[in-house]
């Protein structure tokens, strides 16, 4: 019941939303350098793009969502940008669907727990185990989830990943059938499949 009723709130939210970015607009800014303007998406830049042909070489997308209260993703991301290589993420998202780019494209946090997971419960982790880690993988933060860790994304952070999943794929050319939940890789908190629906929802929007 509470997942219809998230569904139902999410569809409702996307199409009342203002029209985004198209594919060709997308495209191009993702080969931008700077602070760009992205087409329907508020972003903070805590740190700059550079050439992106001297990113980090990212094959990968993690989802990952954190316990922290409402408004933490500023926090988490501030906190970030002071040590890029820390536990955490490049990309944070708080509830409100801000974005906040927190660390520098070629700079690798410490985040994922290895790529333990290898029981094939939520997709076949014959390509993943051992092998979607964070050297390989960019990592995006969702905020909000506190006190109940069940608590969904909510309708503004799914309006804003719906931007974001595509402008990271169009960025660095990551495959749709590389964009993982931490939880399809790494064994993690069983309350909760964390950044599972989030992921689920990058794989449909790109089919």
């Amino acid at each position: 019941m509470m997942m219809s009723r998230l569904f139902a709130a999410i569809l409702a939210a996307l199409l009342i939303a203002p029209a985004a970015a198209t594919d060709a607009e997308l495209a191009e800014v993702a080969h931008s350098s700077g602070t760009p303007d992205i087409p329907g998406l508020k972003i903070v830049w805590l740190a700059s793009w550079g050439d992106v042909g001297n990113a980090h070489s990212w094959r990968n997308i993690i989802v990952h969502q954190t316990e922290g209260p409402t408004g933490s993703a500023r926090g988490g991301a501030l906190e970030q940008f002071k040590n890029p290589t820390r536990r955490g993420v490049t990309v944070w998202v708080e509830t409100d669907g801000t974005v906040y780019w927190a660390v520098a494209e070629n700079l690798v946090p410490t985040h994922g727990d290895g790529a333990n997971r290898n029981d094939n419960k939520y997709i076949d982790n014959r390509p993943t185990y051992r092998q979607v880690v964070r050297d390989n993988s960019i990592g995006v933060e969702f905020a909000g989830n506190y006190p109940d860790v069940t608590t969904g994304p909510t309708p503004a952070q799914v309006g804003a990943w719906k931007i974001l999943v595509q402008l990271l794929r169009a960025r660095y050319g990551i495959p749709l059938d590389h964009v993982y939940a931490h939880n399809w890789i790494d064994y993690k908190d069983a309350r909760y499949c964390e950044g599972c629906w989030l992921a689920t929802l990058a794989r449909i929007w790109g089919e």
